[in-house]
């Protein structure tokens, strides 16, 4: 069970959650962080913290895992100056996941996005981008995530318990 202090929190159903409040945002840095060559054959994954991503890149990543914000490119160029955190995954020059998350500046922080190419999936490129948000965050009193179902035990297997008293509700345009 987790403490009072460090409670981390989800609600099942993943959406776009749109935040109209001004966010103190931590220091950008350009941390980087490399994982050994995968199982797969595919390249070294380096992770990166850094706010400036090309539109064509947020691009595939997003419609790779088939949501409806990949539609919006610059929107999205946009939405990751501003967000507070973000962490990246790359295989060579290719973003391969994302996680993003929005905070109050002590006490709440929301991860908003968390997604990983599916070619590149199983291989704790995910576990890895949320134990990132982790250890930042570590500080605060809750963490939130909404997840989609399908997803409740990968969150689940990262420390997140779901709420039972909590319902996400949406005002969107957006059908993913």
């Amino acid at each position: 069970m987790l403490s009072s202090r460090w409670q981390i929190c989800w609600i099942s159903r993943w959406k776009s959650i749109e935040q109209d409040l001004k966010l103190k945002k931590p220091a950008r840095d350009a941390g980087i962080l490399s994982e050994k060559k995968g199982e797969r054959g595919m390249g070294e994954i380096t992770y990166r913290t850094t706010h400036e991503f090309r539109q064509e890149d947020l691009q595939r990543l997003f419609l790779s895992v088939e949501w409806s914000s990949g539609h919006y490119p610059e929107k999205l160029v946009k939405a990751m100056r501003n967000f507070a955190s973000v962490d990246s995954a790359w295989d060579g020059e290719t973003l391969v996941g994302l996680i993003c998350a929005m905070d109050d500046g002590i006490m709440t922080a929301y991860i908003h996005y968390l997604l990983v190419d599916p070619r590149y999936q199983g291989r704790g490129i995910g576990k890895q981008l949320v134990a990132k948000m982790k250890e930042r965050y570590k500080d605060y009193l809750r963490i939130v995530v909404v997840a989609y179902d399908e997803e409740i035990g990968f969150y689940e297997n990262s420390g997140f318990e779901k709420a039972s008293h909590a319902s996400p509700m949406f005002i969107t345009s957006l059908w993913t």
